[in-house]
């Protein structure tokens, strides 16, 4: 090879690992900062894109630099029936979290997705809810749902605090919340 076609070869190399090198620098830099902006401790939050019962789309990076209570639920259990109403009581109240439900129509025995929606718009009491539909559970299961209800505290860092099976009174989430950044 000629003295020249190798420089071109080397000046290649050089710039390919000087592209590379400066990618990696600024994920380790993304990665730093995103470490020094977690104010929580846990494992950041699994971003969701889900469209609720009437349509619109919500996504959790929507409410970046907010708290958000996430309560996974079911038609079928009773449990979460019994609490739709104080559910929407905390819905409706001015807090410094936002409020969201999902339900995964066609996964862990709910209904299908065009039925559920029939059914939640003849639930009373309900005007205040948000429902996201979260498809064959897949939400659900990244946020390891095990039962329902299960309740996830996400700080407004994005980190997910905390999930917790079993019904969770407004206080009991309001006081959850005093701990969270």
């Amino acid at each position: 090879m000629g003295k020249f076609v190798k420089m071109i070869i080397l000046s290649a190399v050089i710039f390919v690992l000087t592209a590379c090198s400066s990618e990696i620098n600024t994920d380790a830099d993304t990665a730093s900062k995103a470490a020094a902006e977690k104010k929580n401790e846990g494992d950041f939050a699994q971003e969701f894109d889900l469209e609720e019962v009437k349509g619109n789309t919500y996504r959790l990076s929507d409410y970046e630099g907010k708290k958000v209570y996430i309560k996974f639920w079911a038609s079928w259990c009773p449990i979460c029936l019994a609490g739709l109403e104080e559910l929407n009581e905390l819905s409706g109240e001015k807090q410094d979290f936002v409020v969201l439900t999902v339900v995964a129509p066609g996964y862990n025995n709910e209904k299908d997705r065009e039925s559920f929606k029939k059914w939640f718009n003849g639930v009373e009491n309900t005007s205040n809810i948000i429902v996201l539909l979260d498809k064959n559970g897949s939400i659900t299961k990244q946020y390891n749902v095990r039962g329902y209800p299960t309740s996830a505290y996400i700080g407004s860092d994005g980190v997910l605090v905390k999930t917790q099976p079993g019904h969770m009174s407004n206080e009991q989430i309001k006081n959850e919340f005093e701990n969270i950044e």
